[in-house]
Order: structure tokens, then sequence, then C-alpha cells
């Protein structure tokens, strides 16, 4: 949504029906007979005027809400007014704009809350008055009173949409709403769907995400206290079968359930490993209990998203993303992450400061642009996807200098310098900006594609709402799933035969130790550092730049005796994987390994099972997995040099399969292996 929009919202949501208006019936032009016509069928272009003839009040209403639309603002009901005498009932109205008036100071009390809103009223003078009459015994309602002077300016047609009086949900939508609300999607996810259903551009549906909220809100008809009830005692039974599922939880003052979180066993231990960088995504609610939901995911050495944690808040404050973080930190036996990327929260930017300072904070970049085309759409139009372009290649600088310059400079190109949503992001530029974020480990998942990796991953937990109690095993059946097709995942990368592109040892010995997910990414850069010049300016001390390019390039730092190398573009410690530039002067150096160090125990694919273990592995269970693993290794690629061999190798595996699967597997097998495996 565009900054006048949102000022808009915000000004005009304001439903107070203080009646301190007053219209002097002699302050306009009264009614005149000479000008009394008829007006049933008004054109849609005309102009209230005197002696204006309606059949109802509620006709006039319509037709000047259709003519305040028209010119930028809206209308509410004022005053009413009646005669003595028997059958008189209603014989004049006032309608008036709705920035009529002004509100009176309401007197607080120190207990309650007070909500800190600015008043749309400011006193306009501008109204409609009719009258009701009786011609030949049919009544009939007549304007009296007429004027259209404002002491505001009035909204553009782009704008005027937002005000109150013209947000609304059709039956048709608010069915549409509610499917979608017992399928678990959330509010931004509905917006999306009946905009692309409607073919509207992002930000112009009748209706806001506000709205919907309060519609959800309005029919929430589940017992929440029974069903916490029960949430508990799922979580006891659970903890019950499995001494290491793990949950937090507060309890109110009036014994209800306030917030909780929970992880598993699997979970606990994949972060032992993964929990470097972590996404905590609270861009989600339970939509059928209006409960705000928190996911802890991280990305595992495949490349895969592993979850970590949940936690349901009543409240979306600063000391409820506290608790939050502190029970996460409790679950995970007080271990913090080196990097937690959020939304654009501040309550939870000020919690993390709190509860985690040593963790790096950043805003997830695909979250912000998410909400770009409610933000911009409406204030760039044809401009917007330019705007766009120009911010990604913002975002993707590598000097602050540079970011700040250009940022300055897109500003003044697109006019944009009093938008609030600009400024606020300059603001917090530091948080999202891949120029002040280099320095720090993120795991890959600031790209567009781990984003939506992570992103589908989430949206398999949203997939069905029944019952609050029965979430935390809806969670636990996808997180098991998830798990399950990362295995064959898994299974399966190890089975490709790697091509070696460059022929270098370093680019053998990397394919021996990294994940193929790893090692794509390293080998990707491999290929380009054929590409780029390296001059040795002092003891250690290299300048990198690309052949075809005279100007620009890297400073590379190389410490031969430690085998320490750093670059100035700060990939490794950016992504764990070495950048172009220092692979480079590796190569130059005649160094046909690449250090230990740059190849991350977090990118390997050797056994990755933590050392603080859940449970006392069996290595001779792994070691036997590992086997199995280079046998079918082995098989395919015997199998694939000739297409007989591949017959009958696919025949043998089906009949082994099928036989496999008649085995039975009990839950606590299944869970042993789970927590047992390696990543």
């Amino acid at each position: 949504m565009s900054e006048e929009a949102r000022q808009i919202l915000e000004a005009y949501d304001d439903h107070s029906d203080q009646r301190s208006l007053s219209l002097d019936d002699t302050s306009s032009a009264e009614e005149s007979h000479d000008d009394t016509r008829l007006s049933l069928e008004t054109s849609t272009d005309a102009i209230p005027y005197i002696g204006q003839r309606f059949v109802t009040h509620d006709a006039a209403y319509e037709f000047y809400s259709e003519f305040a639309k028209r010119c930028g603002f809206s209308i509410r009901r004022h005053r009413t007014e009646g005669k003595d005498g028997v059958g008189k009932g209603l014989t004049r109205r006032y309608f008036v704009c709705h920035r009529a008036g002004n509100t009176p100071i309401k007197t607080s009390a120190e207990s309650k809350p007070q909500r800190n809103r600015k008043s749309s009223r400011c006193g306009c003078q501008a109204y409609l008055r009719i009258s009701k009459t009786m011609d030949l015994g049919v009544p009939e309602w007549r304007v009296t009173g007429f004027a259209n002077h404002h002491n505001h300016e009035l909204l553009e047609p782009n704008q005027v949409r937002f005000l109150p009086a013209y947000r609304t949900i059709s039956e048709t939508d608010k069915n549409r709403i509610f499917m979608f609300a017992k399928t678990g999607i959330s509010v931004q996810q509905m917006m999306r769907l009946m905009e692309l259903e409607k073919c509207v551009e992002p930000g112009y549906l009748p209706f806001t995400e506000k709205d919907v909220r309060n519609l959800l809100q309005s029919f929430r008809k589940l017992d929440q206290e029974d069903d916490s009830i029960d949430l508990l005692r799922m979580c006891k039974n659970i903890k019950d079968k499995d001494p290491n599922f793990r949950y937090e939880y507060t309890i109110d003052a009036n014994n209800r359930l306030e917030n909780i979180a929970w992880s598993y066993a699997s979970s606990v231990q994949s972060y032992d490993i993964f929990g470097d960088a972590v996404v905590f995504d609270t861009t989600h609610r339970l939509t059928a209990f209006d409960m705000p939901l928190g996911i802890w995911v991280g990305v595992n050495n495949y490349g895969m998203p592993c979850f970590f944690g949940c936690v349901l808040l009543r409240e979306e404050n600063t000391r409820s993303y506290s608790w939050a973080l502190k029970a996460f930190l409790g679950i995970m036996n007080g271990k913090a992450p080196e990097t937690i990327l959020t939304d654009q929260n501040m309550c939870l930017k000020e919690a993390i400061a709190i509860e985690m300072p040593r963790t790096k904070h950043a805003l997830c970049i695909w979250l912000i642009v998410s909400k770009f085309p409610s933000w911009f759409n409406a204030v760039l139009g044809e401009r917007y996807n330019d705007w766009k372009a120009e911010f990604y290649r913002l975002y993707n600088l590598e000097t602050m200098e540079d970011f700040e310059l250009g940022w300055r400079d897109m500003v003044n190109s697109f006019g944009l310098h009093t938008n609030r949503h600009i400024a606020n992001l300059f603001a917090l530029r530091t948080l999202w900006a891949l120029p002040y974020l280099r320095s720090h480990f993120f795991a890959g998942m600031t790209t567009t594609v781990q984003s939506k990796s992570i992103n589908a991953f989430i949206q398999r937990f949203l997939s069905a709402q029944t019952r609050l109690a029965h979430f935390v095993e809806q969670v636990a059946v996808a997180v098991d799933f998830k798990d399950q097709a990362g295995e064959q995942q898994t299974m399966q990368q190890n089975l490709q035969n790697i091509c070696l592109k460059t022929g270098a040892p370093m680019e053998a010995h990397a394919a021996t130790i990294l994940t193929p997910y790893a090692f794509c990414k390293l080998q990707e850069e491999l290929v380009l550092a054929a590409h780029y010049a390296s001059f040795q300016l002092e003891d250690g001390c290299f300048h990198v730049r690309h052949h075809t390019k005279m100007d620009g390039g890297r400073k590379v730092i190389w410490v031969p005796h430690e085998d320490i190398i750093s670059c100035s573009c700060h990939q490794f410690e950016f992504s764990g994987i070495l950048c172009r530039h220092s692979l480079r002067v590796l190569s130059t150096m005649n160094c046909f390994q690449i250090p230990e160090r740059y190849l991350p125990l977090r990118w390997r694919r050797i056994n990755t099972t933590p050392t603080k273990s859940l449970h006392t592995t069996s290595n001779d269970h792994v070691e036997r997995v590992q086997a199995l693993q280079s046998l079918v290794s082995t098989l395919i690629t015997e199998s694939a040099k000739t297409k007989e061999r591949l017959d009958i190798a696919t025949e043998q595996v089906s009949l082994l399969l099928s036989r496999i699967r008649e085995q039975p597997i009990s839950t606590q097998s299944l869970r042993d292996f789970t927590i047992h495996k390696t990543h």
C-alpha cells in the first residue's frame, strides 16, 4: 500500500459519531421553487442542486455518496430532525463530509490503555440537507441545502478508494475469504489470490488486509480456552512418549494459555549443526484462531530447508517476542545463532537486541519485496517496474558508498523524497542491503531461489488447520515428510556422478569433500576464476581483476604459512564458499588443495551428527548406511554402461525395493532412525 493510502487508512478509520458540526440553515443556498426539478433518474455526472427530488432519503444518500466519491471525499449521516404531530415522523436529514465536526477530547482512565490515533475530523462544513414534502399526497425528499466548500485537500481517484465508506467486501468475496481461511493460508496470500482471480493490480481490491482480518475476527466461533487446554495436554502426551520433545509455555493471570513454543528431537539435533544462520518467520497467523505464528527454519548442508521450532503467541509486542526468543534459546541448549533473518517488525527487532545481543540481525529481503506492490504500485504507476529494477541493482552493490550515492540518485529520479516507506528502508539499510551484510554468514538464504524454497517449506505447516491442539501433530507430520523427501533427495545427489569442468586438482579435491549443492557453488567460482588476472603487490597482498577490465578489482590477502586467505568481496564470510578472486590467487601460488578451513563442516558430505547427540548413536548403523550408499553408487555406475545392464538393474532393484517395503517398521524405530540419520 502506498504512503498516501496508509495515511488515509489511519486518518479515516475513525468510526466515532460525535455530532459536533453546527450547520446554519441560512448559511447556504436555500430552496428556490423556480429551480425545483424532479430528479428520479439523474445522470451520474450531476451535481446536487437545490430542489432536487428523491423518492427516499436512502436514494438521496446514495446519490450524494457517488458525487462525493467522484470529488475525492466520503460522507456520513449526520443530524436528523422531526416535527410534532401524528404521522409526521422524520422530516429533515443532513449528510456531511466525513471530516465534518471535531472529535472532543476523551477523558482517559489510567488503568485503561488508550489508542493514540489522530482523528480525521477537521470541522469541514460541506453538507447536503434534504427535507420531506408531500406532493399530491405522495411523500418525497427534496434538497433544501447544499455546500461543497471543504477546508481540507480532496483525494485523487486512486486514493479515495481507501476511505472506509468505499471499502466493501461483497458476500461472494466473504465466502471466498472463509474458504481460504479454512485452508490455513495467510491473509496476505488471500489478497494476492483474489487480485489474481479478479485480474486487478496489487493493492486495488475494494478492501484491505485490515478489513479481512476484522472480518475473520468477527466470525471466530471456536472456544480457544478449551482448545488451549487440549494443546497443553497434547504436548504433555508427546513428551511422555518422547522425552526429547521440548516445549515451553506461559499462563496468564486468568490461568489461560498465553504463549507456547516447541521443537522436536530431530530439529534440536539439526540446529546444533546448522543453527548458525536462522530465519524466524513471524508473518503468518493461524487464521482460524487469529494467533500470531512464528517458525524457525534454516538450511542444511544439502541446501534444503530444515525445521527448528515453532511458537504461538497471543500478542505481537516486544514482551511476547522476547519470551519467544528466550524459549527458543532454552530449547536449543542456550545456543544463539550467528545471524537471524526476520520480517520488518520493530518489536521483534527490539527483542532480538535484548535477548540475542551477539547475533547479527537482518531483514528478509523477499519479505520486504513482497510488500512493494502495495507500497509503490499506486505511487509510481507505469514507472514501478523501472524503479524495482533500480532497487535490485542498488541492493546487489558491493560498497556502502556506491549504495548510498545510488540511493540518493534513485530518490531524486523517481521523486520519492516524501515517501515514508523509502525513508524507512533507507533508515534500516544496514539490516537488508547486501553492502552492509557481506561480512556475516547467511548460508545463502538471502537468494531468491532459497527464499522460495523456504517459503514453500513453511507453507507445508499451514496447509490445514483444524483444531489448535492438532497443530503440533500437524507440524510433526510435515517435518517428518519433509525430512523423508530430503533424505531421498540427499541420496540422489550423493549418487550423481560429479562432472569436473576445470580439471584442476583443487576442483577434484573439493568434489570428494563437499555436498553436491556446495560443490556446484564452488565449481561456478572455479570456472569464473580462469577469467581473472592476479597481480602481487607486496608480501601476501594481491590485486585481482577481470582480464577485460583495467579498473576495479578486489584485494586478496594470502598468508601461506597459516593457510589464511581473505578477499575484500567477503563472499566466503557471507556464503561459506570461496570466491573466484581467492581461488585465482591460490591457483597462482601453486596450491593444489583448498585449505581445510575453507571447506567448512556445514557444507561437507561427511557424517555431520553432532558431538552432543541427544542419543548415543551407533557408529555401526552409520557405517552400514554409508556402505550401502557406496554399493548403490557402484551399481548405478556399472549399470549405466549398457542398456541391457540398466534393464537388469532396474528390474532387480524394483523387486528388492518391494521386499524391503514389506518389512514392518515400528514408530519407535522410525523415530530412532530420524534422530540418528546423517544430513
